[in-house]
């Protein structure tokens, strides 16, 4: 009987992925929205950027972060459109990015988007290295919403106050600083098998901030008040208990197991059955990472309280799948998860990368979710968390992607002041704070430059959407919604990339094996009435090792004139011109083009 039911259950598993698989090759590009996710984060960056760096609308900022108190706190990430480094956000932000980078590291590597995956990790850790300046203190924060939302002005024009604040033990942080240990220590992971030594710096800051966050309680917004407004936290237990669960998955060392099991009552992980995973709830996170613990026998003694912490995460997942007895997760009529009004879209990836991870573990040990509605399959599950993917994407009764910069229909209006602001590389004056409202934030124009990958807040309860700069409910990207689709997306492609289709008409090649990059730059901008144009200039830049020939490149949501390529008989298909029939290695050729609005999406269609 248990052989016959074992048997059953691999074939229903193999019947649901093959059904999975089926209806994901009508459907997206998931490795081209994964690689634009990551770009989001590229312009999110504050500091000295990178020589590297790809979004070149971006230029350095908040140099002196941490100077008038006395400390290095250059770096890191802006939270979302504004310009202020929130700590809590941040840090959920990398340890959502380190766990994509572990469960999912085949199938990101095969995209060949590991090396930009670990420095968008690598971008948060390197912050919050210098602003763990020692065991007991962590700078939580610097600037502040009240006078940053004052002014709308680029990133490189900053005049609001920059002021820092952190925790110590007379002003503690236990949420804060737990997050940060668990982000330290997903990221020990992360790099272990690139850079052992960073590896070892990490994990060793985040034991250190985990003792600093258990020993001194308290919640970081009463020592952070200007935070409270913005980034309220409802709870410290959830984060030292996900810390707890991050530090032993790094580790090994019992220390943090017992951790959990002798607080999972007093801290609520087997108390609370939550239908949200967010930046501030990290309770089916938890619960989720504990279970993969106890289904790879690992539980020992403790296995007993990892039952608990287990049927504490069946209830996220049914209540995901609405097989919860009722007790379900709030869906629009287009079934996107939806939870709150503002930015609720950040809740829908965070739900949709927990159940995917969920999925690979109940497979991996070939077991089955029992809700109090039905008995689920590993690929429902899986099934849900693309159900969500595909929404973001374009499936979705507005057809509109949310994801900003893919698809042929997406957000032009960004709520996000660096977006919305022509580039100091193309306005080489300064925009002062009221000038970037008069001049930019109320203009009825798209964004000048395009943040590719930012995952706006998205449609309201009943799947509206108004793409307006002012709605920031709505049209505002961020890092915490951004970082669980990194792994999500590597996962959905991995399930179509041996077919090599990505949709119904022109297949698109893997973006990991096209030997063409594209750099975009806006040269020029001049307005004629109420539009504003812009000249935009795109390299074309062989970075193999061979010639290529016969390249077709499509050229999507041009609407102006284009100089540089030939037209070919196929709509918005174009080639190298005729004096340029091979593109040597390391060459490069150019074209440019005029246009209102968005930037153009160039792609490769084919080469030899």
């Amino acid at each position: 009987m248990e052989r016959s039911f074992t048997h059953c259950l691999v074939l229903a598993i193999f019947l649901g992925l093959f059904a999975l698989e089926a209806t994901a090759g009508a459907s997206f590009n998931y490795g081209d929205a994964m690689e634009k996710s990551l770009m989001f984060f590229e312009a999110q960056r504050s500091g000295k950027l990178p020589v590297n760096q790809r979004v070149k609308w971006r230029g350095d900022s908040g140099l002196r972060d941490g100077l008038l108190q006395g400390v290095d706190l250059v770096g890191g990430y802006y939270d979302a459109g504004d310009h202020v480094k929130f700590g809590l956000p941040m840090a959920f932000t990398v340890t959502m990015l380190s766990w994509g980078a572990i469960d999912y590291r085949k199938e990101i590597t095969g995209l060949n988007q590991m090396g930009d995956t670990l420095a968008a990790i690598k971008w948060g850790t390197d912050y919050f290295i210098k602003a763990h300046t020692e065991p007991d203190v962590l700078w939580g924060q610097v600037g502040d919403g009240d006078s940053d939302h004052y002014c709308w002005e680029r990133a490189e024009d900053m005049t609001t106050p920059r002021n820092a604040y952190k925790l110590d033990p007379n002003h503690p942080g236990s949420d804060l600083a737990g997050e940060t240990a668990a982000a330290m220590a997903a990221a020990s992971m992360a790099f272990k098998l690139y850079n052992s030594s960073y590896s070892s710096l990490l994990l060793a800051h985040g034991k250190q901030l985990f003792s600093f966050a258990d020993r001194f309680r308290g919640q970081y917004d009463d020592s952070i008040q200007c935070a409270r407004q913005y980034y309220t936290s409802s709870g410290y237990s959830d984060e030292l208990l996900w810390a707890a669960a991050w530090l032993f998955r790094a580790t090994g060392d019992e220390y943090y197991l017992k951790y959990v099991v002798d607080n999972a009552v007093s801290m609520g992980g087997t108390g609370w059955a939550v239908k949200e995973f967010s930046w501030d709830n990290k309770y089916a996170g938890v619960q989720i990472l504990l279970s993969k613990v106890l289904m790879e026998g690992r539980g020992g003694a403790y296995a007993s309280t990892l039952k608990k912490y287990q049927a504490k995460a069946d209830f996220f997942a049914c209540a995901c799948l609405q097989k919860n007895d009722g007790y379900n997760v709030p869906l629009t009529p287009g079934g996107l998860v939806y939870l709150h009004e503002w930015n609720n879209m950040q809740y829908a990836s965070s739900a949709a990368f927990l159940l995917a991870v969920y999925s690979d573990y109940l497979s991996a040990e070939n077991a089955v979710l029992k809700c109090p509605d039905a008995q689920v399959q590993p690929y429902e599950l899986l099934n849900f968390a693309k159900s969500q993917a595909d929404y973001i994407l374009g499936k979705n009764p507005k057809s509109m992607s949310y994801l900003v910069g893919y698809g042929q229909k997406y957000p032009v209006h960004a709520h996000h002041r660096g977006s919305s602001i022509a580039s100091v590389a193309v306005l080489h004056s300064t925009v002062g704070c009221v000038e970037g409202f008069e001049s930019w934030y109320h203009r009825p124009e798209a964004n000048p430059n395009v943040i590719y990958g930012g995952l706006v807040g998205g449609p309201d309860k009943n799947d509206g959407f108004s793409d307006d700069r002012s709605n920031y409910e709505q049209t505002e990207p961020t890092l915490s919604g951004g970082a669980p689709l990194v792994g999500l997306f590597s996962k959905l492609q991995s399930l179509i990339g041996t077919s090599g289709s990505y949709g119904k008409e022109k297949p698109a090649p893997n973006t990991s094996d096209v030997p063409v990059e594209f750099i975009h730059f806006i040269t020029n901008t001049w307005t004629i009435g109420r539009t504003t144009y812009y000249r935009h200039k795109v390299i074309i830049k062989n970075k193999s090792q061979k010639p290529i020939t016969d390249l077709k490149l499509a050229i999507e949501n041009l609407s102006g004139t284009l100089w540089g390529l030939n037209p070919c008989q196929e709509k918005n298909t174009y080639e190298l011109p005729q004096w340029m029939k091979v593109l040597q290695p390391g060459s490069q050729s150019s074209f440019v083009y005029v246009q209102g609005g968005p930037q153009a999406k160039v792609s490769v269609l084919s080469y030899h």
